[in-house]
């Protein structure tokens, strides 16, 4: 056999790639070994050539994100929002293959397959040329070094492989990084060029993030028993709050340094803090200033592993919500509302505190001018549950459809 160098005439490798024949070609990490991905006797060659244990399953090469649903199932919305941001890249995907369709060779008997989408240009027209995904694992005899020149790829199999696209030398020099996700957690499986860290904040970025605010006492946990019916990850803040107050001693130094005598032996004293903060606007505004960035880093941490876990809707209930930040990372924000005389008795009788308490709390904190100022949408919760959770169930439908 003699093996030829293509440089432009791409038509010639997606013919031979379609008969059967195997092709090195340039991928932005490494070369690739591939064959046609949907042809037994292709792949069986590909183990072969490279003395790869057959035990191993194979990556098929894709030209775009439209190829999922043609060669796997159950595609979670999550894997299509990472195909938007990273492909074509150095991403593949492990999804729930479509049996009758891919091979088992391919899947080394497993259930799944690893879809990429290289960025190359030369190798996305072949994929297309051919009309068929390529199995290309990094074109090397097992344990060898992954080539980066077509050169190398061509001292590797001359006289063994049909032919090599030579499509320069490959800018990252390592492979892609797998990701798992045909079941959750998603779980990196070989950390390549991309980072997890870059994987995790695109998934972040791809959930739908509703923000909750409102003054104390204006009710907005019927909100939140809704949208946690919707299957959202609803992250009251006011209880990380407290959940860090127990958890990170970093954060009750924090406050005793900035309020001395409000801290004893390691354990919050709510109502002398209390005393200082809601009577002194200055004084809780450094008391939220402080406050925020420890949340903001537990908030984030939390909403990263909801991702991984295949999340798609999260909920932020934050009296700060914009002032902390907050605001900015969600798709929508809802100001809940509910007179002073309500806010008051639903104060009392949450806290266990005196009516002048509660008044003292409710006058400390912003007007209702500020939230119908600042977020999207504003509803009253003045009295009946069920009502209110209708409105807010119409609200959040039309938002969908906006």
């Amino acid at each position: 056999m003699k093996t030829i160098i293509i440089s432009k005439e791409l038509s010639e490798a997606a013919e031979i790639l379609k008969h059967g024949g195997l092709v090195g070609v340039p991928t932005e990490t490494v070369y690739g070994l591939a064959g046609n991905g949907l042809d037994e006797n292709a792949v069986h060659q590909i183990y072969e050539v490279k003395g790869r244990p057959e035990v191993k399953p194979l990556a098929l090469m894709v030209p775009d994100a439209g190829e999922m649903e043609k060669y796997c199932e159950d595609v979670p919305e999550s894997a299509r929002a990472l195909a938007a941001r990273f492909w074509p890249g150095p991403l593949s995907i492990v999804l729930k293959a479509k049996c009758d369709l891919v091979p088992a060779i391919v899947r080394a008997g497993g259930d799944t397959v690893s879809l990429r989408c290289p960025d190359h240009a030369l190798t996305l027209e072949a994929l297309r040329l051919a009309g068929i995904p390529f199995a290309a694992p990094s074109a090397n005899p097992s344990g060898q070094p992954s080539p980066k020149t077509a050169q190398e790829v061509y001292a590797y199999f001359d006289g063994v492989i049909d032919a090599v696209i030579d499509g320069g030398e490959c800018g990252l020099g390592r492979e892609s990084t797998i990701l798992d996700m045909s079941k959750t957690p998603y779980r990196v499986l070989r950390q390549g060029a991309l980072p997890q860290e870059e994987i995790e904040a695109a998934l972040i970025e791809s959930l739908r993030v509703i923000g909750l605010t409102g003054p104390s006492g204006a009710g907005k946990t019927t909100a939140l028993d809704a949208l946690r019916e919707q299957g959202a990850l609803v992250l009251d803040c006011d209880a990380v709050y407290h959940e860090l107050l127990h958890s990170d001693t970093a954060l009750p130094d924090a406050i005793g340094e900035a309020f001395p005598g409000t801290v004893k032996d390691g354990a919050l004293d709510r109502k002398a803090l209390g005393a200082i903060v809601f009577s002194d606007a200055e004084k809780l505004e450094t008391l939220n200033g402080l406050t925020h960035r420890f949340i903001l880093r537990e908030i984030e941490r939390r909403l990263r592993a909801f991702a991984m876990e295949g999340g798609r809707l999260a909920a932020l209930d934050a009296v700060e919500l914009v002032s902390s930040g907050l605001a900015e990372r969600c798709d929508l924000t809802i100001g809940v509302l509910a007179d002073e005389q309500t806010r008051v008795q639903r104060i009392m009788a949450r806290d266990g505190i005196s009516r002048e308490a509660a008044l003292l709390r409710v006058k400390a904190q912003k007007p209702d001018s500020y939230y119908r100022k600042h977020c999207d949408r504003v509803i009253e919760n003045n009295g009946d549950p069920e009502h209110f959770a209708n409105i807010l169930k119409q609200l959040l439908e039309e938002a969908d459809n906006g």
